[in-house]
């Protein structure tokens, strides 16, 4: 997963891949093809028009496809076609389109102010304050977002200049039987026969800068967009992607990955499954519970699935004698350089004794999350949080509180009326409640227990009846208190309110000692980083940082493999291939249309000559991780060739141990896509504007 700033050093494997640009090309952010390419916010995306058209995944647009469905117009099942510009659809308050501007070393500026703080407190308040200015500076300009990103530990720090549009619109969708073929069922699998794709648009006010929604706004130009590949993809061709993953720890610490496998995955996954339970209960009875959850227990079941994949490979490949053994041979070199590695030797245990300071509290800390799920108790946190850091100049607020942040805080109170409904929202804080009664005594809050009144089932009960008669359920209070004053608040009779006002205190003690660690870390971290990256080098291994949500490329080829019992899979999945698996009933409930079509033969001229059918997904060798869903599979001339939206079940290891041999990702063919505009949900104008006409 290379930086931007790396490509020159790896420009020549580039060129031997089979990259026919030239790789100077890549280097220029803005140009063609990396400017097309744009962050939504927790997936990727590109466009693919002058007139500001986006394709990125389904699964990327299913929170605004589930925003905008109802059980009588259940676009999440039937899909959406926009028939005109004038009919497409608000993708919600917060959606946003990130189209990267620039980036800028910020590096000495940063560690400076770091290393001149005092203590662990002084050095989290020193990066949180240059961090502000950095970012005030950089958006003085209005229209733009700007983030600092931190490589290597902080051994390195990046300032991300992005255009910031607030007018994002939905256009097309396929049917659900299309764009989450399969389910969670095939998720993580191959093969694979799923039309993971949606289109987007950005808008932007009449004068071309971003604006808030608004029926008169106008289609975004952008500087860069995608052309539809025009030659075939194969078996061993060129593949490279764009995007912007979210979190690896390959280097973490032996401790952490043990710590993670022996319990932070199979806690959060038990949590997880139970959430899911209560939901898909309750939403066989309620319509409304089915609809507005949706994309919450489709969040929770990919996390799911990912970790169940991830500890069985972990246990597959031996990754946790191979983390410590790799963390020892790196111990060892420390201490053949003597006077040298000590620095490095000592930062190393301190960091272990602070990772285990924070396991002390991670129960508490694990519950007090699943607190989240209250669509009423994190609410009044929340706005309460709010009134207080008003009381602050800006650049003194935390970070999520500035003037910066007030839209997204609106808009999710505004938007909230879409994903909650009062009683399932008291099964998820009763499920999460009851999760803290049943901790320690010494891991609970005195704040919780007082309020709760209790430490038992019929205590919760009685607050959850209590909690009833809050007005937060309401999209009018909620706006009120947006509004609202620090006195207000404590003077208020809501329940839900009054648990915000009798726990925040206790939330900024914890958060007050999360800062402590952190700032202790900040001082360690990168010396543990450096040494580890010192030791790769000398091995003459590449050195790449942990994703961190920040724009990365990467490069390999289509690339079939063997699965574990031996079988080997093709690189491609085939049109013919999905009757066999429709079975009516979802996930495999692949619409009569393209089943007619398909039984038709009806390949629209998009068929491959070699496949003999129009292919729908296929495998390439990438390194990716969650966030890189949507980005563009480019080919060897720049050109959109698929999307990619999944790893292989053996793949996702790879997270925290790189597994080459079988690592492969899934994407879906940009022939595929055009089929299906073109035969099953035509959009004849969509594919007019991408540049390619519908065949015969």
């Amino acid at each position: 997963m290379w930086m931007p700033q790396q490509l020159p050093e790896i420009a020549p494997a580039l060129k031997s891949a089979g990259l026919k640009l030239d790789p100077a090309r890549l280097a220029d952010l803005s140009g063609d093809p990396l400017g097309a390419v744009v962050s939504l916010g927790g997936c990727t995306a590109s466009f693919v028009s002058p007139q500001g058209l986006v394709i990125t995944n389904h699964h990327c647009a299913y929170g605004a496809i589930q925003l905008n469905s109802t059980p009588e117009n259940n676009l999440m099942r039937d899909g959406f076609n926009a028939a005109a510009t004038g009919d497409e659809i608000s993708a919600g308050p917060n959606a946003r389109i990130y189209a990267l501007d620039s980036i800028q070393d910020v590096t000495a500026e940063v560690q400076a102010a770091i290393a001149a703080a005092p203590d662990a407190l002084g050095r989290t308040a020193a990066l949180d304050g240059i961090e502000k200015s950095l970012v005030a500076r950089c958006e003085a300009e209005p229209g733009y977002r700007c983030r600092l990103y931190s490589f290597f530990g902080g051994n390195d720090y990046r300032l991300f200049r992005n255009l910031e549009i607030r007018d994002v619109r939905l256009v097309y969708a396929p049917a659900g039987g299309i764009g989450s073929f399969g389910g969670d069922v095939d998720n993580w699998m191959w093969p694979r026969h799923t039309g993971d794709f949606a289109f987007y648009r950005a808008y932007v006010g009449k004068d071309g800068r971003p604006a808030e929604y608004a029926e008169d706004n106008v289609p975004y130009t952008p500087r860069r967009f995608l052309r539809l590949a025009d030659k075939p993809l194969r078996e061993g061709d060129f593949v490279m992607v764009a995007g912007y993953p979210g979190r690896t720890s390959r280097y973490a610490s032996a401790d952490e990955f043990a710590e993670t496998i022996e319990w932070r995955y199979p806690q959060i996954g038990r949590h997880y499954r139970a959430l899911i339970d209560l939901v898909e209960a309750q939403g066989t009875t309620d319509p409304e519970i089915e609809v507005r959850y949706a994309s919450a227990v489709r969040g929770w079941q990919n996390t799911l699935k990912n970790y169940e994949g991830q500890l069985q490979g972990f246990e597959r490949i031996g990754a946790l004698a191979h983390k410590q053994a790799e963390e020892a041979a790196v111990l060892d070199w420390l201490r053949a350089r003597g006077a040298d590695g000590e620095a490095a030797l000592d930062a190393h245990a301190r960091v272990g004794a602070l990772d285990a300071e924070a396991r002390s509290t991670r129960d508490r800390d694990l519950v007090m999350g699943l607190l989240d799920n209250s669509g009423l108790l994190s609410t009044a946190v929340r706005l309460y949080r709010l009134a207080l850091e008003k009381e602050k100049p800006d650049a003194m607020r935390e970070q999520g509180f500035q003037i910066r942040d007030l839209p997204v805080i609106e808009g999710g109170l505004r938007q909230m009326d879409r994903r909650y409904v009062p009683a399932m929202d008291r099964l998820l804080t009763r499920y999460a409640l009851l999760q803290y009664v049943a901790l320690p005594a010494d891991q609970r809050i005195a704040a919780l227990d007082k309020w709760l009144g209790g430490n038992d089932e019929a205590a919760v009960d009685r607050a959850l009846d209590r909690l009833q008669r809050s007005e937060l359920a309401g999209s009018d209070a909620r706006l009120k208190w947006f509004a609202a004053d620090r006195t207000a608040f404590d003077r208020s009779r809501d329940p839900a309110i009054q648990y915000a006002v009798a726990m925040t205190p206790s939330l900024l003690e914890i958060e007050l000692a999360g800062k402590a660690r952190a700032g202790d870390m900040l001082a360690l971290r990168p010396v543990v980083l450096q040494a580890v990256a010192d030791y790769r080098r000398s091995r003459g291994e590449a050195v790449y940082p942990d994703a961190n949500s920040s724009l990365r490329i990467t490069f390999g080829k289509v690339t079939p493999y063997t699965s574990l019992d031996g079988d080997r899979q093709p690189a491609f999945t085939r049109l013919e291939e999905i009757p066999a698996k429709a079975t009516g009933v979802e996930p495999f409930d692949a619409p009569k249309a393209e089943l007619d079509a398909i039984a038709a033969g009806r390949n629209g001229g998009l068929a491959d000559r070699r496949l003999r059918s129009v292919p729908v997904n296929f495998l390439s060798d990438l390194d990716v991780t969650g966030g890189n869903s949507g980005s563009p599979v480019l080919d060897a001339d720049g050109r959109l060739t698929g999307l990619l939206f999944d790893m292989t079940w053996e793949a996702v290891v790879s997270n925290w141990v790189f597994d080459p041999a079988m690592t492969r990702t899934i994407s879906v063919d940009q022939r595929y896509i055009r089929w299906v505009m073109q035969e099953v949900e035509p959009a004849p104008r969509l594919l007019q504007e991408m540049g390619v006409a519908p065949r015969n």
